[in-house]
């Protein structure tokens, strides 16, 4: 695992929860599978942005285990939404140096998605602006477990090989900013063990409002945070009273 000591200059890993497009979109009178589609188009804005605002990993969170309970036909919809999105944006992603990896189950997604997600991760495998992971199907609590279950037959385990059990894949840095859109404050499963001491930020707006302007200043928020990690903030010689220099 990395360091616990961020600079301004090391790459960021950001999670992103995504909420808010069904709201988004009812508010304005349109159905909620209009506000997934208007959501897709704030991810491609995000995923443009976020190498410059100094992100390396960017991890959104696109549909989690619980989401199958959703009406069918708007399961349906997000389906065929992550369909389209392997299509069309796998060019992109190339031109533009970005790593897809999709975390979370495959055996429970329609035919053909978990093959044109492979052929996606292939195409894109040697993208070295940003590690773009989608969370389709993701529950981190699954992911433990899961991880656990593997580790029962190791006979020796560290932190660190536990994490690459968990995330699928070594080295990944933990998570230090999340932030969630449209006003609900939870983690709803999501990145417990990489985001186990990850700065959080809410934020009312909606998913489809979010720009790379509410990224910046949520970002700004995270860099005037002080990160102890646990410890304690060092402490001058002037600022120690004085009963305790006796």
């Amino acid at each position: 695992m990395q360091s616990d000591v961020t600079s301004h200059n090391e790459k960021l890993h950001v999670g992103i929860i995504m909420d808010g497009n069904g709201r988004w979109a009812t508010r304005r009178g349109l159905s909620r599978v209009r506000g997934h589609e208007a959501g897709v188009e704030t991810i491609r804005r995000i995923v443009e942005a976020a190498p410059r605002q100094g992100i390396g990993t960017l991890t959104l969170y696109a549909f989690s285990t619980d989401n199958w309970r959703r009406p069918k036909a708007e399961v349906a919809a997000l389906m065929t939404l992550l369909r389209l999105y392997l299509a069309n944006e796998v060019q992109s992603l190339v031109k533009n140096g970005v790593r897809l990896n999709v975390i979370g189950r495959r055996d429970r997604l329609p035919d053909g998605i978990a093959t044109a997600i492979a052929r996606a991760e292939d195409a894109t495998a040697r993208g070295t602006t940003l590690h773009l992971r989608i969370a389709v199907d993701y529950s981190a609590r699954e992911a433990i477990l899961n991880a656990a279950a593997k580790a029962a037959a190791l006979t020796s385990l560290t932190r660190e090989a536990f994490s690459q059990l968990v995330t699928g894949e070594a080295g990944l840095r933990d998570v230090d900013l999340i932030i969630r859109t449209s006003g609900e404050k939870r983690l709803s499963d999501f990145l417990l063990w990489e985001g186990a001491y990850a700065e959080l930020h809410f934020t009312e707006r909606m998913w489809p409002e979010f720009d790379a302007g509410d990224l910046a200043a949520a970002l700004a928020s995270f860099h005037g945070r002080e990160r102890r990690f646990g410890g304690l903030q060092a402490i001058m010689p002037e600022e120690v009273p004085a009963l305790s220099r006796a």
